[in-house]
């Protein structure tokens, strides 16, 4: 999620990278932009688009220890796999995924984003689309995550119904939100309240409870090396009358506890389901 002051060495450093182009090994690729007209559920998110050096050093920071994604992998392993990451955003996971399954592709709306993901690692395909709106055949993926990306309701089951045309049978959706009610990150988001969407809580579990999906929570934290790039972040994400007071009182800290919220949902395979609910006799 996500305002901005301070600057740091880290965060030049990766300012240039933002305006040279040099995220990955190779040069950026050009990616066939379609109308904004096509993509008519595309909202623009302001922290990620509109602060693309600040967000990088927020998903560095995200989850140090792995837990998020060991818990991701464990519900729907992609290894050998082909993988959609739906709203890339930049690109900061795809090389990841590209070391273990055997085809990533990546799809974000946003133009100012695009050029990045592209520019992220030659063995991933990035294309302009939405969650509406995937530029992909039916069946052809095997897994789709969905990090802090358009699943939040109401208004979500054109999104569903477009993931599992795409979804071969027997492939999982895993969406990534927040978790309202543990850590630090909540307790902000709650002091936050009305001001932010909280990308998750009540209404999202119920939505996806509705639809016969898994849940689970996944307690983690952030972690920086400079007390600059976090407090930078953090008024990024909260208006400033939550994050200073917040800051105020924690002179010290380098990161918060952060809970995160899993949700994933099979796409049925005839006889065969990719997880069965029934035990076996």
């Amino acid at each position: 999620m996500t305002s901005f002051l301070e600057t740091s060495s880290g965060i030049l450093s990766v300012m240039n990278s933002v305006r040279t182009g040099s995220w990955g090994a190779v040069p950026a690729r050009p990616v066939p932009l379609i109308s904004a007209t096509n993509v008519p559920d595309f909202k623009p998110a302001p922290n990620q688009g509109g602060n693309i050096e600040l967000y990088e050093l927020e998903n560095q920071a995200l989850d140090p220890c792995g837990y998020v994604l060991a818990a991701m992998r464990a519900r729907a392993p992609w290894a050998g796999r082909t993988l959609l990451d739906l709203g890339c955003g930049s690109g900061y996971w795809l090389a990841g995924y590209a070391d273990e399954a055997a085809e990533v592709i990546g799809v974000e709306p946003d133009p100012r984003l695009l050029p990045l993901a592209a520019d992220r690692d030659s063995r991933v395909r990035v294309l302009q689309g939405s969650a509406e709106h995937l530029p992909l055949p039916a069946r052809s993926v095997d897994v789709v995550h969905a990090r802090f990306a358009y699943f939040f309701p109401p208004g979500c089951d054109a999104g569903l119904a477009e993931v599992m045309r795409v979804l071969r049978p027997g492939g999982t959706l895993v969406v990534i939100g927040n978790d309202v009610q543990a850590g630090d990150f909540a307790e902000l988001l709650r002091a936050a309240a009305g001001a932010l969407k909280p990308a998750g809580g009540a209404e999202t579990d119920a939505w996806w409870a509705a639809r016969g999906a898994d849940h689970a929570t996944v307690r983690s934290s952030w972690r920086f090396s400079s007390r600059a790039d976090f407090e930078a972040v953090l008024r990024m994400e909260f208006p400033l009358q939550v994050a200073e007071p917040w800051l105020a009182a924690r002179p010290g800290a380098l990161g918060l506890s952060y809970s995160y919220s899993l949700h994933s949902i099979d796409k049925p395979d005839g006889l065969l389901r990719a997880r069965s609910r029934v035990p076996a006799p």
